[in-house]
């Protein structure tokens, strides 16, 4: 699994209600992908902390990822509508 994979499957599995089960830079990858600052606050992390936390080689991989979610949360809307 490449580690773009691993991102993306953690961000979904805390998007999901599994956010408890994931490390801690599991858990900051997943709040900046999901572009949830609360979830930051709430590990008492600030966004500069949370981007140390994760290192140089996710931090790239977070807009790649956080566009797959976005898109599968698109065609999820278009389904429904359907």
């Amino acid at each position: 699994m490449s580690e773009l994979d691993h991102i993306i499957r953690k961000s979904r599995d805390a998007r999901n209600g599994g956010f408890g089960v994931l490390s801690t830079g599991e858990k900051l990858a997943a709040a900046l992908v999901l572009n949830r600052p609360d979830w930051l606050a709430s590990m008492d992390y600030t966004l500069a902390e949370a981007i140390d936390r994760v290192g140089a080689q996710w931090l790239a991989l977070i807009p790649q990822a956080a566009r797959v979610l976005e898109h599968e949360a698109e065609q999820a809307q278009d389904d429904a509508r359907q």
